[in-house]
This record gives C-alpha cells, structure tokens and sequence, in this order.
C-alpha cells in the first residue's frame, strides 16, 4: 500500500510551464511500482497522460501531450514529476498521480491522492 500526493498545479497561460510533483509514502516500497500521471476534467473520462516504469528507464506518453510533457522519478526521494511545457487551454485538468503495476491501462493504477487542479488561461 502507498499514499500518493500531488502539489504544483496552478494557474498559467497558454505556452507556459509548470511542474508537478508527487510525494509518496506508506508501507510499500515506492520502488516497485510503476507511476502514472493521468487527469481528468469535470463530467469527462479520465485520460492517461505519461507513465514511467519503476525503475525510470521506460517511459510513454499519450499522444495529446507528447515533446510538451516530460515524466521523472527519484526513488530514493519517493517522488516523482511531471513537466509541462507548452501548455494548451485543453491541458486544463485535475491531475493525478497513481502508482500501479504498469502499462497505460489506468485500470492497473489502484493508489491516487487528491490530485492538483491545472487550469491553462488562453
């Protein structure tokens, strides 16, 4: 079991950047899990963006975000990032950090936090 917490969100306008974290604790070992950062806007479904595997080796992204986003991970910090750049009106979304057993399936993510609210002013 690990509890997973976003910060970084804000406001920004089009074209700008902002960096999201996630803090992770709890009994398990971040380690060994894979991370994935999806969102999800008001009455829509949610939408993997970027996922890394555990050891930070491997990487994908969904197409709407790819060259703008960029995923990382420290382990011995318990964290892991999310870079945006570029950032569109339609990037505008609550985002979330989940740790899982991998793929793009979110269905594989079963540990979220709160999330952080995005919004991206044209």
């Amino acid at each position: 079991q690990v509890q997973m917490e976003e910060s970084g969100g804000g406001l920004v306008q089009s074209g700008g950047s902002l960096r999201l974290s996630c803090a992770a604790s709890g009994p398990s070992t971040f380690a060994t899990y894979a991370v994935m950062w999806f969102r999800q806007e008001p009455g829509k479904e949610r939408e993997w963006v970027a996922v890394i595997n555990w050891n930070g080796r491997t990487s994908y992204y969904a197409d709407s975000v790819k060259g703008r986003f960029t995923i990382s991970r420290d382990n011995a910090k318990n964290a892991a990032y999310l870079q945006m750049n570029s950032l569109k009106p339609e990037d505008t979304a609550v985002y979330y950090c989940a740790a899982g057993t991998g793929s793009t399936n979110i269905g594989n993510y079963g540990y979220w936090g709160q999330g952080t609210l995005v919004t991206v002013t044209s």
